[in-house]
């Protein structure tokens, strides 16, 4: 049997901020048979996890493409890779039962074809919806877990500053750092996104960074006894206002600088004095760096969502068609939590 599979390509490398002239939506017939013994593996894509950092692979060059397997190059007009749900539709060797729910690094596309070494694992008994495999759950959830916990080593009462604070990791770090029993604040760049932070997550406070005209002076007011913990998204400015209101002995997690993503003259250039005599801490880290924790994180953030404590943001399209405009929607702040596109139903 065959299907017209659908999938998104790059037409070319992208060196600014995304736009819909950028992608095309292709069209190919795909045999759903797979060669007996082979490690080849057919997979229905349900969910799409749309990340940020794809953007540094759609580049004709990045330092970022040499650092993971996972950020490697992505070549024009063929089909892009990413973490994704699926169901399988068939298996070569027989590892993997049709309509067994996986979890891997499958392709923008309706159906991928894929080596049985891309699929993670396999969701059995999965008690939560699917999608939190790919957020709350997944490598995003990870993220803020192990660059809250494990690199910035906190303690009660500390005080937190959390940038993209209602992004896929930020609400979630954020969320974690309050639970802990810090002192949080988190910007966004909308009122509205100010209001879910302050009135859906209970940050002691939020700001609109779009209405500050100086961030270190704003920054100061909203931490008069200046900053223990930064947790990092954006880069640029805001690192350098940060560093600029840290205490002695602060810590700096740099999860992402997507405000430099697509802006090549847009460098953070943090006051090094500060660095040196107050003895900063700035570390960047991947995920994938944690895994040994994966259990763990899954553990005590699965006891969070139960009890009710932590609540899981998603932000979700439909269609392969939308893939494009959603990764676009990260750069222009469109979402709100984790951004996902949905192409099929579970059942």
């Amino acid at each position: 049997m065959e299907v017209s599979n659908r999938f998104i390509v790059i037409k070319d490398h992208i060196e600014e901020a995304p736009k819909e002239s950028h992608f095309n939506l292709k069209t190919e017939s795909l045999s759903l048979s797979v060669v007996s013994g082979s490690d080849d593996v057919i997979v229905r894509n349900l969910y799409i996890s749309i990340d940020p950092y794809q953007i540094n692979r759609m580049k004709s060059n990045s330092s970022s493409q040499k650092a993971i397997n996972f950020a490697v190059p992505i070549t024009p007009n063929q089909a892009i890779d990413g973490v994704a749900v699926g169901k399988v539709v068939a298996c070569g060797s027989g590892k993997f039962e049709k309509d067994d729910v996986v979890v891997g690094l499958f392709t923008w596309a309706e159906y991928s074809l894929v080596k049985e070494a891309s699929i993670i694992n396999k969701l059995d008994n999965f008690e939560f919806p699917l999608t939190y495999r790919l957020g709350v759950l997944g490598f995003t959830g990870l993220s803020a877990y192990a660059g809250f916990f494990e690199l910035c080593k906190p303690k009660k009462g500390e005080k937190v500053f959390v940038s993209a604070a209602s992004g896929s990791v930020g609400c979630l770090a954020a969320q974690y750092a309050k639970l802990f029993g810090c002192y949080v604040v988190g910007s966004a760049g909308s009122q509205k996104k100010v209001e879910v932070l302050k009135d859906k997550l209970g940050l002691d406070d939020a700001f609109n960074y779009k209405e500050e005209t100086d961030l270190k002076s704003a920054l100061k007011r909203y931490f008069p006894e200046g900053i223990d913990i930064y947790f990092d998204n954006v880069g640029g400015d805001m690192l350098e206002a940060a560093v600029d209101n840290m205490n002695s002995f602060g810590r700096v997690a740099v999860c992402g600088v997507i405000s430099e993503y697509t802006d090549a003259g847009k460098r953070a250039a943090p006051d090094m004095l500060n660095v040196v005599y107050k003895r900063l801490n700035i570390r960047g880290f991947l995920a994938a760096d944690f895994l040994n924790i994966f259990a763990d994180f899954v553990s005590h953030t699965s006891d969070l969502l139960r009890s009710g404590k932590l609540l899981n943001l998603e932000d979700l399209s439909y269609g392969v068609d939308n893939i494009p405009s959603s990764f676009i929607g990260l750069f222009n702040g469109d979402n709100i939590g984790k951004k996902i596109v949905k192409l099929a139903e579970d059942e």
